[in-house]
């Protein structure tokens, strides 16, 4: 198996990045927002957590820059009907925090939003995997169904998914309501 790679970045497109370890060029397909964030460092040094699929047609590795990701990558290919783009498309879709909180509050909406993924097959996400993320998220409170619809709105004022989603982990905790996240994150997305 090739669980982890380290070498240099020869080239990243939107949803791959190629990695030069010692003269070998790997290419690993990883979730949008990393990759579009290497596009500009050709040349530099990258480490990845990998995961290596095989099917009988293909050979293809996967990367993320964290275990966690890598972790819920292969947690989500372990359920029937989850291949490793629709797993990849499902991280795209948020961060690993708000996911794994809709996910234990049985919230399908950020999964259905997600291509190819439909009421059927998001209930048979959360069914599966409620039971394991519930303790972690247990009386926090608030609306998972709130966060996806700030980043939708923030989507919809031009600012990427990476950046909402990381106006979201700033915003100070106890604010409550759509409304008042998107007017706390426009005024964080102001002054970066």
């Amino acid at each position: 198996m090739i669980s982890y790679l380290k070498g240099k970045i020869i080239y990243s497109s939107e949803n791959s990045v190629v990695i030069d370890v010692n003269g070998v060029g790997y290419e690993v397909f990883c979730v949008e927002r990393t990759a579009i964030g290497l596009i500009d460092k050709t040349g530099s040094d990258l480490e990845m957590h990998t995961h290596y699929y095989l099917r009988e047609n293909a050979a293809e590795l996967y990367g993320f820059l964290e275990k966690g990701e890598r972790e819920m990558f292969k947690i989500l290919i372990g359920i029937s009907g989850v291949g490793p783009k629709g797993a990849l498309n499902i991280l795209n879709a948020a961060s690993l925090d708000i996911l794994q909180r809709a996910i234990a509050e049985g919230d399908i909406s950020v999964l259905t939003r997600v291509s190819g993924i439909g009421n059927k097959i998001a209930q048979k996400i959360t069914l599966e995997l409620k039971d394991k993320f519930g303790g972690k998220w247990a009386g926090l409170g608030g609306d998972i169904r709130g966060d996806s619809d700030v980043i939708e709105a923030l989507e919809s004022l031009g600012y990427s998914k990476h950046q909402a989603q990381e106006a979201l982990k700033q915003l100070p905790e106890g604010l409550e309501g759509t409304e008042s996240k998107v007017k706390e994150s426009l005024k964080l997305l102001g002054n970066s």
